[in-house]
């Protein structure tokens, strides 16, 4: 199945034609056989993980999974591997425990099982607030059907205001551009609940204070935590994670290269990540605090494309789970991993400090990491005893991040090619162009473009 996604091949549950589907992943956790699960986790049972990002609702959602009509994968390669003759989930969940048996697989079999298997999210982003991905490649051909109009034509000096109009009354005339016709907004953050939860934050404050005291003193100080340098890491655990992390930016474009021709350009990347919550109801109520925090803030405030002012964040997803003892941990982003958590450090460690500080064997941290507000912009002296630590410990945070990262067996981008700021810049130029512009916002439409 990995094999077929790299060569662009999306037969998976033909998700082009459901075209409902953002991204998703699949992973094993819990493999004694695997390098990446620890000594104390060899016990327990391999587990199939499953997360997707997906428009509409979950029922909906559970009705495709269970659907009779998934196309099967087949390996002409290995034929007796897989039966072709099998409903994709029952190829894949048919090696699971519990998954309805051969005979007894319907559509109502089938979601039984996988409402009895769903874990409820702690806390999710959306980089793209109420875009489906219709919508979104919608807006991306229009772009570049601009694009193509600008390049081809020579406007003979018409000024942006001439040119806006022109492609405007072109582009919503077009039948193939008549969605184009329907109103979007684009998302704004709500200043008025903005406001109502920093007056509670302040009602609050003397009681926060007093529990990152608590922690700190009486938790931290006896915690154990992490000291290890990437270069401590196993080399061969690095290499399979680095396995998905070879973007290709496109310079070679020599089509006679077999490996070229095949190859999806993908400028987007994911991370899985399995970690343990420290043992008792503090580092559990603190870390829950922290995702109730998250779940009320970011649909209020992160809602253009920026989590913590970093721009390259499509969805995230933190799940605890395992009678509450463990949390997983999946982002889809832009980029390279040593880029995308080198703007997390830079524009939010006091946020992956306060919530991954509760996870065991984390580098060492002060005060939940929330001085790094204040001393890494040098209001509070960054000294011994108020450096946040963390996720502001670079070395440290970046080694840890790759030791407890999981290697994901199956990821899905629905629009590989497009970055966070590609999809908003394209909504934004939908919105422009049905608009009658002042001089200025026709030379941002273009700017767009």
């Amino acid at each position: 199945m990995k094999e077929t996604l790299e060569k662009g091949n999306h037969v998976l549950m033909d998700f082009e034609k459901a075209s409902d589907i953002h991204y998703l992943r699949w992973l094993i956790i819990d493999d004694k056989n695997s390098p990446f699960t620890k000594e104390e986790d060899k016990g327990r049972s391999p587990k199939l993980v499953y997360s997707s990002n997906f428009d509409g609702s979950v029922e909906k959602h559970l009705d495709d999974l269970s659907s009779d009509g998934l196309k099967p994968i087949q390996d002409p390669n290995h034929p007796h591997a897989i039966d072709p003759n099998e409903n994709l989930m029952d190829q894949i969940y048919g090696c699971c425990t519990d998954y309805p048996e051969p005979g007894n697989r319907t559509p109502d079999t089938r979601k039984k099982f996988f409402k009895a298997n769903i874990v409820k999210v702690a806390a999710f982003y959306r980089g793209s607030p109420r875009r489906s991905v219709k919508q979104i490649l919608q807006e991306n051909d229009l772009r570049i059907h601009l694009k193509q109009l600008l390049e081809d034509r020579p406007w003979n000096g018409a000024t942006a205001l001439e040119m806006h109009r022109t492609l405007q009354k072109e582009i919503l005339e077009d039948p193939k551009f008549s969605w184009a016709k329907e109103k979007f907004k684009m998302p704004r953050i709500n200043y008025f609940k903005l406001g109502l939860l920093g007056l509670v934050i302040l009602i609050l404050l003397p009681v926060v204070l007093i529990w990152v005291i608590i922690v700190q003193l009486g938790y931290e100080k006896k915690d154990k935590y992490y000291e290890n340098y990437r270069s401590d890491l196993n080399a061969e655990k690095v290499e399979i994670l680095e396995e998905y992390e070879d973007l290709t930016a496109g310079e070679n474009t020599d089509e006679s290269d077999p490996h070229v021709k095949n190859m999806v350009i993908n400028y987007q990347n994911q991370f899985s990540q399995l970690v343990d919550l420290k043992p008792g109801k503090v580092r559990r109520i603190t870390f829950k605090a922290m995702m109730l925090f998250a779940r009320v803030l970011i649909p209020i405030q992160f809602v253009d494309g920026r989590l913590m002012n970093i721009p390259t964040i499509h969805f995230a997803r933190w799940v605890l789970f395992d009678d509450e003892k463990r949390v997983l941990f999946f982002s889809n982003f832009d980029g390279s991993w040593q880029q995308y958590l080198g703007d997390f450090i830079d524009q939010s460690g006091w946020g992956l400090t306060a919530i991954f500080s509760n996870t065991t064997v984390f580098p060492k941290t002060n005060w939940l990491g929330l001085t790094g507000i204040l001393s890494m912009r040098n209001i509070m002296p960054t000294s011994k005893n108020f450096f946040p630590g963390g996720a502001y410990n670079e070395e440290h945070f970046l080694a840890w991040s790759r030791d407890t990262e999981l290697p994901t067996d199956i990821w899905y981008s629905a629009y590989p090619e497009l970055s966070i700021k590609n999809v908003n810049n394209n909504s934004w130029i939908r919105v422009l162009l049905q608009k009658n512009l002042n001089k200025k916002k026709a030379k941002k439409f273009f700017e767009l473009i």
